[in-house]
């Protein structure tokens, strides 16, 4: 049956006038090794009563008490059984005690001896140890609470104490524990006390040496473990980082993990530029119960904790609001920053910029909200400083692979529209280069040939070349555009003099043709349309001749233009002529004219480049376009969509980029801002 009661509980009680004191385990065994070599140097045979917490920890020193057990036959050693150890009567008495009982978490050594006297009654701070916590045991950081003393009265009533629960564990014993008392607690002739002090001074010096070392060891432990732990946490965010192109996957990974490596209640990694006045928070890390400032507009211009880190290029830190700033350049805590700093409990502020190259790309916001906060460590710094860094390296990688998606994709429009060439070449300058190689050819081989027959053939040649040249300038136009190299120019301008720039287009080029009558009904007065001109009239344009090519001379145009929304107006420009089939109304059949070029030439007799570049420049402006039709021989309809001009929603939006963000806070920052490449 197990005791639970602690000895040095016991022996405290009994002697209330000691204290005890901290020991590390180094220092122990060494205290241990010193009273056990006084015994092995002398000559007396003392009572030795040695506890151990498991069985391993004897078999380690098991070696020491055989050589012990030969100065004297009062060797008691106990230890809790893991395998081999029980009790037994060989070189020494050994007790196994059950591992429930309280020696099982103490330290205990007492010898008493006729010139030497020394206890040493411990406990482990840790508690009940478990047996596979190896690396635990072992450590020699290990701290005892306990009485370590050469009194020979404190070293007597331990002594009787571990005799009790010798007693208990093994009462066939009792025989020769009486001896032990008799001769060692209860002598006929009274023992010097004085005998053993004369080491004590050098001993206590040595134990002081080994826990001043003790500490000095776990200081250095701490400071390694804590650099340790950050420099996992840097690696940490730089894999996190580089697993992802994704600048939003970036800040989001980077907000999580230095938020809860470094265990603040809320963390920020927001984007901005030099010139902006508010950033909007889309990533934050946030202690349950603070209020959230994800989605809120956070103010960066007027701002003068942000301005001073930007314009110290470094970081900023707060201890605590309203005390000084760390750093050179102190700014004014602003009322309305103060107010912001109260409403989402911000105690105290760490401010580091994400900067690439003295290029701002953001900003590392970390807020304590919490009064008993500590002050911001220089590690602490040094550590956001160098993930900010590493922030700024995978943005840039990510605005390079942008960059580079965006190169791919003109590079493959670029691809595609050389195709489309050579096919469209291929299959629509055949015809024209015939004619024109026929017609020189005859002219050429035909000395004879009358007068008549000689113009017709140069008309004809004429003709297909200003065709031929007409097509190349429609390829270039859609390459431009599809390539987006076009530099669009909107403005307010007027619709209905696009619309009649467009129509004396067409009637310059067709002098000799009869067009269908064109009709343009008045509207009622329209808004400005915002837009480029020149392009909005090569629009109006092509869908003209468009019109008036499939149209007869006896058929009609008519050109409409009406409301579409409060936003944007519709202009259609319809005709009576052959209209599309059904199953090649507006689709691809007429976007993607190479893909159906076939089709599309077999319907309407051209090539579908008209309308091919009238798509990529209404979506230019992003706009829409379509067709309508009832079917063959019954007209068809082409409309668009094109934005108007509102001067109010325009003077509002410029109202809006002068005034910043709803949480602007007034400036007090140098009005000279910071330029940056």
């Amino acid at each position: 049956m197990s005791i639970p009661h602690s000895l040095l509980a016991e022996l405290i009680a009994a002697l209330p006038a000691l204290r005890s004191q901290t020991y590390f385990k180094s220092s122990l065994t060494a205290l241990s090794h010193a009273m056990e070599d006084q015994v092995l140097a002398g000559q007396e045979q003392p009572l030795i009563i040695a506890s151990f917490q498991r069985e391993r920890f004897y078999r380690q020193e098991a070696h020491r008490y055989r050589r012990l057990a030969e100065k004297t036959d009062q060797v008691y050693v106990l230890a809790a059984p893991e395998t081999e150890f029980k009790h037994s009567s060989d070189a020494h008495e050994t007790i196994a005690f059950s591992p429930d009982d309280s020696l099982a978490q103490e330290w205990h050594l007492v010898i008493l001896g006729e010139q030497f006297t020394s206890c040493l009654v411990c406990q482990e701070r840790t508690g009940a140890i478990a047996a596979s916590k190896d690396d635990l045991l072992m450590d020699n950081s290990r701290r005892f609470e306990g009485i370590w003393t050469f009194d020979r009265e404190v070293a007597g009533i331990a002594a009787q104490f571990l005799l009790q629960r010798i007693l208990h564990y093994r009462p066939e014993l009792a025989a020769k524990l009486e001896q032990a008392r008799q001769r060692y607690l209860f002598p006929s002739t009274p023992l010097p006390t004085d005998s053993s002090r004369s080491s004590e001074p050098f001993v206590g010096r040595l134990i002081t040496y080994l826990q001043v070392g003790q500490y000095k060891l776990i200081k250095a432990n701490r400071s390694l473990a804590t650099k340790e732990q950050r420099e996992r946490l840097l690696n940490s965010v730089i894999a996190a980082m580089r697993d992802s192109l994704d600048p939003h996957e970036i800040l989001r990974v980077a907000v999580a993990k230095l938020g809860e490596g470094l265990n603040v209640c809320r963390c920020l990694v927001y984007r901005c530029k030099i010139q902006d006045r508010h950033a909007t928070i889309s990533d934050e890390y946030l202690r349950s119960g603070l209020p959230s400032l994800r989605g809120q507009a956070w103010p960066i211009a007027d701002n003068p904790l942000i301005q001073a880190a930007i314009a110290a290029r470094g970081p900023l830190s707060v201890n605590h609001i309203g005390a000084e700033l760390v750093g050179q350049n102190q700014p004014v805590l602003t009322p309305r920053l103060l107010e912001l700093a109260s409403h989402y409990a911000i105690v105290s502020w760490l401010l580091v910029p994400v900067l690439y190259q003295d290029r701002l790309l953001g900003m590392v916001e970390l807020h304590q909200c919490q009064f008993a906060a500590p002050d911001w460590r220089t590690e602490d710094i040094e550590l956001v400083e160098a993930i900010a860094t590493q922030i700024g390296v995978a943005l840039i990688q990510a605005e390079a692979y942008a960059n580079l998606e965006d190169l791919n994709q003109q590079l493959e429009a670029l691809d595609r529209t050389r195709s489309n060439l050579v096919a469209i070449t291929g299959h629509e300058l055949r015809t024209p280069l015939s004619t024109i190689q026929v017609c020189l050819e005859s002219l050429a081989s035909e000395p004879e040939m009358s007068q008549e027959l000689r113009q017709v053939m140069l008309n004809t040649a004429l003709s297909d070349a200003e065709r031929m040249r007409t097509l190349i300038q429609d390829f270039l136009t859609l390459s431009q555009l599809e390539s987006g190299r076009i530099q669009w120019h909107p403005e307010p301008i007027s619709l209905g003099e696009c619309i009649e720039l467009a129509l004396c287009n067409i009637r310059a080029r067709n002098l000799k043709t009869d067009l269908p009558q064109i009709n343009v009904p008045e509207s009622p007065e329209l808004p400005l349309v915002r837009a480029d001109g020149e392009w909005l009239v090569e629009v109006l344009a092509k869908l003209l001749d468009n019109a008036c090519k499939f149209t007869g001379a006896e058929g009609q145009v008519r050109v409409q233009v009406s409301r579409n929304s409060a936003q944007s107006l519709e202009v259609i420009v319809a005709d009576t002529g052959r209209g599309i089939e059904p199953k090649f109304a507006w689709s691809e059949y007429l976007i993607d004219f190479i893909k159906k070029k076939e089709r599309y030439a077999a319907v309407r007799g051209g090539t579908g480049l008209g309308l091919a570049i009238c798509r990529q420049i209404v979506n230019g402006w992003g706009g829409e376009i379509w067709a309508e039709s009832a079917g063959k021989n019954q007209g068809s309809a082409f409309h668009f969509t094109i934005p108007t001009f509102n001067l109010a929603a325009e003077k509002n939006s410029a109202d809006r980029d002068a005034s910043g963000a709803v949480l602007a806070l007034p400036s007090a920052s140098d009005p000279n801002e910071l330029k940056t490449d």
